[in-house]
């Protein structure tokens, strides 16, 4: 039987990720995609993007772009509805209240993170989630191999083991680290004015966190869906700020001067942008700390770095993405001194693994094994975009959910708001 197609909507576009989930072809769309928006240099960049992707030598698309530009862009797409299945990434203080309007209309939603940057959106979230039609966010982070590999050795007991919590040390730590300043689909990326207002992004522990949080609940998770109040214990949060000069501002944006929105951030020409965050926090019982940090500008042959530890009772599970990786993400696995046939169970298991991981292998390395992943399991972050619409499509047509997709979500955006009303109390 042959699945119809969809008809793709997207509404306002004033992040770059809207762009990316048209990257590729997919099958079960239409070539006509919708898009409602105001007016404005937000919309102008989207639709260059896609344009890139239209014109592109390789693997072009076929995108036909109709686009509606006024101020009431979410009254008219619900009033014509061209399509079922909407796009949500841009503003983040007007997003969760859009998500809720289309949904209570039938509509199908994947929004961009966050969708939540206070306690004041919570009751749209909870109404949202709690009954169809079905609304996902973004995750790309659980499409990047490393992770994939690394969560399925985490459920191997004779791998892994189970989560340490002794010592001082988290049983899961992740670092990720950023740039203001980047090239996306080859181009420098130039973000909009408003991405450097909290009042309109959120606060540094909202954003990049996001991800992280939703990794830590995937690693761990199982069957049972997580509940804040019952399986998370918030230990410590705290942010700070990244200077942005206004010579590296205009760099980003474009603009000359720092908009009237900012100026009480500004001090002697900086920009004072409160975007780094380290949250620490029991997750039913295992310690987990994320850190997300921005830097200005990527290095000359660098990129964004990810470090990750899973620490278990037999090995430590260890990705890495950075200098010493070429950018590329790899997975260590580190035993525990005195496991003699560790070699034979570690080389077992991968082999268990090649029917979702075809090619994976095992390098031993000094005290340590390196997990030899194919260049054909191998995606980019912009390529994660079309992954995640692709298993949105699949639950559409299904007529069903991710497992425990609306109480993560909830217990997800619960913990950030928390973390983030933790981090203004200890400024005090």
């Amino acid at each position: 039987m042959t699945t119809a197609k969809h008809t793709l909507v997207v509404l306002n576009p004033g992040h770059f990720h809207a762009a990316l989930t048209l990257r590729k072809t997919h099958p079960r769309l239409a070539d006509d995609v919708y898009v409602y928006s105001e007016d404005g240099p937000d919309l102008d960049r989207f639709l260059r993007i896609v344009q890139t992707f239209n014109e592109r030598a390789i693997d072009a698309t076929h995108w036909k772009l109709h686009i509606y530009r006024g101020t009431d862009y979410l009254d008219r797409l619900r009033a014509e509805r061209p399509g079922e299945v909407v796009i949500i990434a841009g503003r983040n203080d007007t997003k969760m209240a859009s998500i809720h309007r289309l949904h209570a209309d039938g509509f199908f939603v994947l929004g961009d993170k966050p969708w939540t940057i206070g306690t004041e959106q919570f009751a749209m979230l909870r109404d949202t989630v709690a009954t169809p039609p079905l609304v996902m966010d973004i995750m790309t982070e659980r499409s990047e191999i490393a992770n994939r590999v690394q969560k399925a050795l985490i459920a191997r007991p004779e791998v892994f083991g189970s989560f340490r919590s002794d010592g001082d040390e988290p049983a899961i730590y992740m670092r990720s680290v950023h740039h203001l300043y980047k090239v996306v689909n080859q181009q420098p990326l130039v973000r909009p004015a408003w991405y450097f207002d909290i009042a309109v992004q959120g606060e540094g522990v909202t954003d990049v966190p996001t991800h992280l949080a939703d990794l830590a609940q995937w690693m761990t998770g199982g069957d049972r869906p997580f509940d804040y109040e019952r399986d998370v214990e918030l230990l410590s949060a705290r942010q700070w700020s990244t200077d942005v000069p206004l010579e590296t501002f205009t760099r980003i944006t474009g603009l000359r001067e720092f908009p009237e929105s900012l100026r009480s951030r500004v001090a002697g020409g900086v920009l004072r942008y409160l975007c780094n965050a380290e949250i620490s926090y029991r997750l039913r019982g295992i310690p987990v700390r994320l850190e997300s940090v921005w830097e200005l500008a990527i290095p000359q042959g660098g990129g964004d770095t990810h470090h990750a530890i899973a620490r278990g009772s037999k090995a430590d599970l260890i990705v890495d993405q950075g200098p010493a990786t070429h950018f590329k993400t790899e997975l260590v696995v580190r035993p525990i001194a005195g496991a003699s046939d560790y070699p034979r169970i570690l080389k077992t298991a991968i082999a268990s693994l090649q029917g979702e991981f075809p090619g994976l292998g095992v390098d031993p390395t000094e005290a340590a094994f390196r997990i030899v992943i194919p260049p054909a399991l191998r995606t980019t972050h912009e390529e994660h975009f079309a992954a995640v619409l692709e298993a949105f499509l699949d639950c559409v047509d299904q007529g069903s959910s991710t497992e425990n997709n609306g109480a993560d979500l909830i217990a997800k955006y619960t913990l950030l708001a928390r973390a983030a009303e933790m981090s203004r109390r200890s400024d005090k």
